[in-house]
């Protein structure tokens, strides 16, 4: 967890709302709607989300600042152990726990049923919010949400659309109500705590799911060089997009360099509009087999490189 600096604004409410869910379930989505603005990348593939991300909700006299974490799986390597370790630690300083579930599927009863499980094993409740009820009849909706009720691992169940928004403003209000009486942590226009350098490089490893979809691998990652700010305010950024194989590489350059441009003015758009100034961003492709080996890789992104 990050650090956490109180602020001297009077009478107000603060706490932290950590969202756990299977692969997909539609959380980054959910937390973008919640703050009202872009924090957490989305993507249609499944575990796409690597890091814990913060995305904080000032409000009135309250202040939220809500969890994003990986998705909860089964896992097979480091990389795996890791994301969902980051998304377990992240009940430790929670003052209320979120599960969003995919109502519109049944892919996901084994990790949902797992998650369950864990949670009364730590003796943690969680507001079940059931998610893309759109794509649901009522008839199909209310025998699943009884079934999660008689669980007796939820205080409370939402049913809403993260992508429209339909339920979120009720699930809002029940977690800003919820919130204890507390120094704001952060200040009052502040979004995220991600750093500048790895919310762009997640930015541009967005842009690389979306474009490249089936063709390219999950094992890649966008890695952070450098970020500065030139005398006009405009940002100069570079980064390192890692393959682990040589026959990679070219996937994502394109045709004389076609996709990496592509990829390179799309991230650049979405660096622009999220930090709300001009970006110079610049891509290299580099090939490392064993990247998700290395120690600092782990270091620079928030997770714990733990034992093999």
């Amino acid at each position: 967890m990050t650090s956490r600096k109180q602020t001297s604004k009077p009478n107000t409410r603060a706490g932290f709302v950590a969202i756990l869910g299977a692969p997909n379930a539609g959380k980054s989505t959910l937390i973008n709607r919640l703050v009202g603005q872009k924090v957490s990348i989305v993507t249609p593939k499944a575990q796409t989300k690597r890091i814990r991300t913060l995305g904080i909700l000032s409000e009135g006299d309250v202040q939220i600042s809500f969890i994003d974490t990986p998705g909860i799986f089964a896992p097979k390597n480091r990389l795996d152990r890791a994301m969902v370790q980051a998304a377990w630690n992240s009940l430790e300083d929670a003052d209320a726990i979120i599960l969003i579930v995919d109502a519109a599927t049944h892919k996901e009863n084994e990790q949902i049923a797992a998650i369950v499980e864990e949670l009364k094993k730590r003796n943690k409740s969680a507001i079940l919010v059931l998610n893309k009820v759109d794509a649901m009849t009522p008839g199909k909706l209310l025998p699943k949400a009884k079934e999660f009720h008689d669980s007796g691992a939820f205080s409370d169940i939402f049913m809403i659309s993260a992508l429209t928004g339909d339920g979120v403003s009720d699930l809002k209000n029940h977690l800003l109500k919820a919130m204890p009486e507390s120094p704001w942590f952060y200040d009052e226009d502040q979004i995220s705590d991600l750093p500048s350098q790895i919310l762009a490089a997640e930015i541009t490893r967005e842009q690389l799911f979306l474009q490249l979809q089936q063709e390219l691998p999950y094992a890649a990652a966008v890695l952070p060089e450098s970020l500065e700010e030139k005398h006009d305010g405009s940002l100069v950024i570079r980064q390192t997009i890692v393959v682990t194989r040589e026959n990679h590489r070219p996937i994502v350059l394109g045709k004389g360099g076609a996709r990496i441009k592509a990829i390179g003015e799309k991230a650049r758009a979405g660096i622009t509009k999220v930090f709300e100034r001009k970006a110079h961003l610049f891509l290299e492709v580099k090939v490392d087999e064993k990247w998700q080996d290395h120690p600092g890789f782990y270091r620079t992104f928030g997770l714990d490189f733990g034992k093999e």
